[in-house]
């Protein structure tokens, strides 16, 4: 379970070598992709819809995401073809950080894609998060996980654990956290379509205060 958190030897990986690990193993016949989000402030340089958010440009940055809608589309097309079904649970603060606010604008049009994504209030994991918040981690089926690593918000690559035992205890306890998570549009329709757009300062989005 998520309590216990890493316990496993793990090796440490920067951002290219993470990549690079993750699209070999996703090919080999994984099964399966389990994907948790914790975190409530990151960067995603790079990214045009973040981009344009950072810079305070709400109208664009959705434009923006609405424009990857191909992309989404054609990786669970792959993802299909692999055999592999995806899940993500986003973990979500309250009050929703403009971050959060942003994204699940952009995982909306995954869902619409028919990504497999829910969302779950952290106030009902605080049995769970007595010592320290659940992890960012990533499970490609009983052959790897990754726990993703960060510099100042910016994705800095992964520690990578392939204890079989381990993974197999982690994929149950977020299963588990899995089944108390909310739909996504349902929770999107009601925390997120009737807030303001977010207040941005430079390239960091201030707390908003439009609920």
């Amino acid at each position: 379970m998520f309590d216990s958190f890493p316990v496993g030897v793990s090796e440490r990986m920067d951002r290219p070598a993470y990549h690079e690990d993750f699209g070999r193993v996703y090919t080999s016949g994984i099964g399966f992709l389990n994907k948790l989000e914790r975190g409530q402030h990151f960067k995603e340089r790079g990214f045009a819809s973040w981009e344009a958010f950072a810079a305070g440009n709400w109208t664009r940055a959705l434009s923006l995401a609405e424009e990857r809608r191909d992309d989404y589309a054609q990786e669970l097309q792959k993802a299909a073809r692999l055999g592999i079904s995806h899940r993500r649970l986003r973990v979500v603060e309250f009050p929703v950080t403009p971050y959060v606010q942003w994204e699940l604008f952009v995982l909306r049009v995954r869902v619409d894609e028919g990504d497999d994504i829910k969302v779950l209030d952290a106030r009902n994991i605080r049995d769970i998060e007595k010592d320290r918040p659940v992890p960012e981690v990533v499970i490609l089926g009983d052959v790897v996980m990754y726990e993703v690593v960060y510099d100042d918000g910016n994705a800095a690559g992964a520690n990578r654990f392939a204890e079989r035992e381990l993974i197999r205890e982690t994929s149950s306890g977020f299963d588990a956290l899995y089944e108390r998570g909310e739909g996504f549009h349902e929770f999107f329709e009601r925390e997120i379509l009737p807030l303001d757009p977010p207040r941005v300062s430079g390239t960091w989005a201030d707390a908003s205060d439009s609920r």
